[in-house]
């Protein structure tokens, strides 16, 4: 204990006593220091990785993250508990609640809250989490959608988005207008996280990821873009964030293994973040660049590891990345 105060002392003073001789932050170069510190950011974590330890024990799995080193937590919704429950356990651990997910029709643990609901019942909810962001988490599911007999759902579901046409992105992106007009008036905003089913070719050269971007207000509705998603649809995301310029202001920090094959029907290979393809070292700074301020660590299943230890990886990458 005494060594490491030592070595804290020392270190500060050895920083005062440069910035008293009349060094400048030259002689610290910005570069030797990682992005998030850099750019005074949190790491952030979605908390759907860890989602059913979040639900069974908040208090437990909200500590467990902040030992981690996050500081910063989206969820992908209420998990079965109450929204002061929630807010509870992350003060009690340090962390704040950024970002709601919603879905399009209720949703596992909301109590029938969604998107769509009341600007009063969503605005309250939030508030009362801390957060001023309500994230429509996925497309809307086609009218009558039901996988064949043996019909994997993943399959069933990108080919029934693709048997809706452009009208079912159309129809979505009215549903985004619409809750972001009726939750401007109490200061929050709405977004969209994507999946890779929205970069399918709909002929023409155009996707429904296309769509949302023009049919969606600028200004009023925003984008969460999902790293891993984007390149499992075989898109630059570097590319992708840069063309969101204004329009983006969340990233899922999601790697996908070299063995990933490109598609658009919700399928990916995970692996922890700094363990697959992205450049990480390129495509952070260029997504803060376009206005990504809230950067979230996301890893889907199946987990080689356990669940908090990958988290772990992810973040012991994220926070030596130059």
């Amino acid at each position: 204990m005494t060594a490491k105060v030592l070595t804290r002392r020392v270190v500060l003073g050895g920083i005062t006593a440069a910035l008293s001789a009349g060094v400048t932050g030259a002689a610290f170069p910005a570069a030797r220091r990682g992005f998030f510190a850099r750019h005074r950011l949190p790491v952030g974590v979605q908390a759907y990785t860890v989602a059913e330890a979040v639900g069974r024990d908040p208090v437990a799995a909200f500590a467990r993250l902040a030992a981690i080193g996050f500081r910063e937590v989206e969820l992908p919704g209420l998990l079965r508990r109450t929204p002061a429950e929630l807010r509870a356990a992350a003060d009690a651990a340090g962390l704040r609640i950024a970002a709601l997910h919603l879905g399009a029709a209720g949703g596992p643990g909301n109590s029938g809250l969604d998107i769509a609901s009341s600007a009063d019942r969503i605005s309250t909810c939030l508030s009362t989490l801390g957060a001023d962001a309500a994230i429509l988490s996925m497309m809307p599911l086609p009218a009558g959608f039901r996988p064949a007999t043996g019909e994997r759902y993943t399959v069933a579901l990108a080919r029934a988005i693709g048997q809706a046409g452009p009208d079912h992105w159309r129809r979505t992106a009215d549903l985004l207008n619409r809750a972001a007009a009726a939750l401007r008036p109490s200061g929050m905003v709405v977004g969209y996280h994507n999946h890779n089913v929205e970069f399918a070719d709909m002929g023409g050269n155009t996707t429904g990821f296309d769509l949302l971007v023009r049919e969606t207000e600028a200004g009023a509705v925003f984008f969460e873009l999902d790293a891993g998603w984007v390149a499992t649809a075989g898109r630059d995301p570097v590319r992708t964030v840069s063309s969101l310029r204004g329009r983006v202001r969340w990233m899922h920090v999601k790697d996908v293994a070299a063995d990933t094959r490109a598609n658009t029907a919700l399928e990916t290979s995970p692996v922890e973040v700094g363990g697959g393809t992205i450049d990480w070292a390129r495509l952070l700074p260029v997504a803060y660049r376009a206005g990504v301020r809230h950067f979230f660590v996301e890893q889907e299943p199946p987990f080689r590891l356990e669940r908090f230890a990958s988290l772990e990886r992810s973040y012991a990458y994220l926070a030596n990345l130059a």
